[in-house]
Formats: structure tokens, C-alpha cells, sequence
């Protein structure tokens, strides 16, 4: 059995999501609000799952079939919301460095999840670390596979949901 892989930071990860963005930003550009940075690796000492999380940001629904459309045309398989309704998913082409794409309405409750979660873990270090050690060992726990993937984001859900309701209760404080 191999074991998932979670690593410490990597400080060139805000660079690996760089360049996913420039690879992505001429062709949705005119359909973006932003494209942005989310998940573990968006967070200065977080461990992870070396794998980019990427949210396009859309101004409005209307625009999501022409985006799905435009990232289809890029390589990318839309795969749905995945059980996460008002956020779209998509598997990156196998030429393209590992990442999860996502794209999202600005301002709906799938972008605020990911955006004040990221921005409430940079700004705490003490929550940082104890998600980190969560991760790690949970990722010691389970199985690199499919069920074992499921088993992980089930495992670490109740504090994911327990750090965004933190976030959200730190904007409402104005701390956000």
C-alpha cells in the first residue's frame, strides 16, 4: 500500500501556480474576474498534497458554459461540481503540471469557502500547524486511491469545516 503523499510547504509553490496561470489567462481572460491561488498550497506553511488548487473566478453563471467550453477546447475535462453545487471542476490535460481547477461565481458561497479559509490560514499560524499535523496524519492513515482519496477529505472535513466557519466569522469581525 502507498501511502498519500503530503509534504511540507514549498516555497516554489506560488510559482507553480503562476505559471498555471499564465498558461490559463489568455484564453478566459475576457470571461475572468480573477484566477486565483486556493487550497493548502496557497498557504505559507501549510502542508499539502503538492497539487495546485486554482479557482477562475466568473462575474456571473451565464459566462460558466463558454468558460467549460474555452477550458474543453484547452485540453481539460469538465467533470461537473463533484457534489459541490455553484463550484465547476475540471481535470487538467496530461501535459500540464498537476492541478486542480475549479471555476466559481465571484462572491458565491464555493469562492467565499476558499478564498477566507486561505486568507484566514495566512494570517494564523497556530491553526496552520494543526491542520498540517491533521493532514500528515491522515495522509499516513490512508491509501493513495480513489477510496482512500475519500476516506482523507472525509477525515479532515469536520475541521475544514470547522476552520471555515472561523473564516467567515473573522470577516464578519471585520479581521478578514
Amino acid at each position: 500500500m502507498t501511502d498519500m503523499i503530503v509534504v511540507n510547504y514549498d516555497p516554489r509553490w506560488p510559482e507553480r501556480f503562476e505559471d498555471l496561470r499564465q498558461r490559463l489567462a489568455p484564453h478566459v481572460a475576457d470571461l475572468a474576474v480573477s484566477i486565483e491561488h486556493v487550497g493548502s498550497t496557497a498557504v505559507p506553511g501549510c502542508a499539502a498534497k503538492p497539487i495546485i488548487d486554482l479557482d477562475i473566478v466568473v462575474s456571473e453563471e451565464a459566462v460558466m458554459p463558454e468558460l467549460i467550453s474555452r477550458l474543453a477546447g484547452r485540453g481539460y475535462r469538465h467533470e461537473g461540481d463533484l457534489g459541490i453545487g455553484g463550484r465547476e471542476a475540471f481535470q487538467g490535460p496530461p501535459a500540464v503540471p498537476g492541478h486542480h481547477l475549479y471555476a466559481v461565481v465571484a462572491g458565491s458561497k464555493p469562492h467565499l469557502d476558499h478564498v477566507l479559509l486561505r486568507d484566514y490560514l495566512r494570517q494564523r499560524p497556530d491553526e496552520v500547524q494543526r491542520y498540517s499535523a491533521l493532514k500528515v496524519a491522515l495522509a499516513q492513515r490512508f491509501p493513495a486511491d480513489s477510496e482512500g482519496r475519500a476516506a482523507y477529505s472525509a477525515a479532515k472535513s469536520a475541521q475544514v469545516e470547522e476552520l471555515v466557519a472561523k473564516s467567515y466569522a473573522a470577516r464578519a469581525a471585520g479581521a478578514l
